[in-house]
């Protein structure tokens, strides 16, 4: 969980006197899988954007070679956390994954694919201004930015809060937070 800092040797996150590089590679080195938590995990996330003065990085260049599967999201999800351990607990193997390491069982499918308001997409409905008469009626907030058609997670389905809400259900469109530099202007 969490970006680590490779500038300067690693200097700038230490652990009783330790680098997190240096921990890293110990650890994921030697581990049978490693599975990344969040965006600043698989990517490096907010840390490692511009100008990133600590060479804020994701774990897989931190520690290339490695057996690893990437978990991305802010918040990342426990149900998917708690599903990729138990699958490989049961089968002694990670999860199929996509091109970047994701578990295909909760990245494998758009989250336009499965949200609520997709019909209102679909019919031409779109929030114009947020608390106009879309959005109260629960329109599409694809106008406003929403990411959900170019954002590939489970979130409509296992959603957070036991089951309860999203993003997207509250209101507020999908920012894309499992897809690589979801930080920058371009996602």
């Amino acid at each position: 969980e969490g970006s680590i800092p490779v500038k300067d040797g690693g200097i700038y996150c230490t652990i009783g006197g330790r680098t997190a590089l240096d921990i890293a590679r110990e650890v994921c080195g030697n581990a049978a899988a490693t599975i990344t938590v969040g965006a600043c995990a698989f990517y490096g996330g907010w840390p490692a954007a511009k100008p990133n003065p600590t060479g804020a990085v994701g774990v897989q260049e931190a520690v290339p070679g490695i057996t690893l599967i990437n978990l991305p999201g802010c918040p990342p999800n426990a149900v998917n956390i708690t599903a990729t351990i138990v699958h490989f607990l049961t089968f002694g193997a990670l999860p199929a994954t996509d091109q970047q390491g994701r578990p295909l069982f909760a990245y494998g499918a758009r989250i336009h694919d499965s949200c609520e308001r997709r019909a209102h997409f679909d019919a031409g409905q779109f929030v114009e201004e947020w608390g106009d008469e879309g959005h109260r009626k629960g329109w599409c907030l694809y106008k406003l930015g929403c990411k959900g058609p170019a954002t590939y997670h489970n979130c409509p389905v296992v959603r957070w809060n036991d089951g309860t809400s999203w993003p997207v259900g509250a209101g507020h469109g999908c920012i894309g937070c499992s897809e690589r530099d979801f930080r920058s202007e371009e996602h």
